[in-house]
């Protein structure tokens, strides 16, 4: 459950408010804990919610709280992220680049043919499990996983192999988060260098996005266009699995674009043209507040023995697809991108 970040394993029937509020009440004490320390020691406001929900990582298994949990990584943090659009222009969006574009679509492709690559070294004679591995590493995680899942169905994906995918990506970013914000700054990257780097080469949105506001301001709008930009390619990647290896008795759904991707640009958009000017003040505070929530209860959720748990030879296709994203993203973003 701790890698269902999006709350796509909970049963919709348990969500009931009893249900939430227990889970609810710990992240709102963990975020406003989070907040007081960061305002008291000036370090980012996202960064602290993580140490704050890593240091309540004991409380990630309770049953009593999931409920509560998966609503401030999934639904809570959809709503930040399309809020975190009134930061953003349309003019800061197209400022990334074509060239920026390009490279966020060929990180994508050649991570999830990484993936398929490094299965088929290990034994695995069916593209299958390459395909999700290498896509859950490119696209958005352990949503990603799930969809692609779902278009290639049980009989080439069986449950033990998605929750050994769900397990590792979880795992290998959580570990991304730490990590690439350290290596930004240790190779000296600018603001949008190291936004870029962290947008195209961490795993899941959450991550992907408190890294970049744990690097600065500027690095986590720039991280949040990037990998939403990643995120929006899910639609195309599954329409592409799915006339690859077709289903006779399942369609894709249309719903396969993520509404929040959408509702993120509609929000850059209405801010381009002023139409969020009286608002800003509270589009602002809800991002923060929200993203900041989300981050605290994805540090909860995080299976830190994950990688001891997970099988070794899953665990390497993941770690594989996961360096290939990392040194594809430091390349162009070395090269001035973002």
């Amino acid at each position: 459950m701790a890698a269902d970040l999006y709350g796509d394993l909970i049963d919709k029937g348990s969500q009931t408010w009893r249900n939430i509020l227990p889970g609810s009440a710990v992240v709102t004490a963990a975020t406003l804990a989070a907040a007081y320390l960061a305002d008291r020691y000036g370090v980012p406001l996202t960064l602290m919610s993580l140490l704050v929900g890593l240091s309540l990582n004991f409380l990630g298994n309770d049953p009593r709280l999931t409920t509560g949990f998966a609503m401030a990584s999934g639904r809570l943090l959809r709503i930040g992220i399309i809020l975190l659009g009134a930061r953003v222009t349309l003019a800061q969006v197209v400022g990334i680049g074509p060239l920026a574009l390009f490279g966020i679509v060929l990180i994508v492709s050649v991570t999830i043919m990484s993936g398929v690559w490094t299965a088929k070294l290990l034994g695995h004679r069916a593209p299958f499990f390459g395909i999700l591995a290498g896509s859950a590493v490119a696209i958005c995680g352990a949503s990603a996983a799930l969809a692609v899942a779902a278009i290639l169905g049980e009989r080439r994906i069986d449950k033990t192999q998605l929750t050994q995918v769900l397990l590792g990506i979880a795992a290998m970013s959580a570990t991304a988060m730490f990590l690439y914000p350290i290596l930004a700054h240790f190779i000296h990257f600018n603001d949008r260098q190291a936004g870029f780097l962290l947008g195209a080469a961490i795993h899941d949105v959450a991550q992907a996005i408190g890294a970049g506001y744990s690097f600065s301001t500027l690095a986590g709008e720039t991280a949040a266009i990037v990998k939403l930009s990643r995120v929006a390619l899910l639609a195309p990647v599954l329409m592409i699995i799915s006339y690859k290896y077709p289903q006779p008795d399942r369609a894709l759904r249309v719903s396969a674009f993520p509404g929040f991707v959408g509702g993120f640009f509609l929000m850059a958009a209405a801010n381009s043209f002023g139409l969020l000017a009286g608002a800003r003040h509270y589009t602002d505070f809800g991002a923060t507040m929200l993203l900041a929530a989300g981050v605290a209860a994805t540090g909860i959720r995080a299976p830190m023995s994950a990688l001891s748990a997970a099988s070794a030879r899953p665990l390497l296709v993941i770690i594989v697809a996961s360096l290939v994203a990392l040194l594809l993203s430091l390349g162009f973003a070395s090269m001035g991108m973002g």
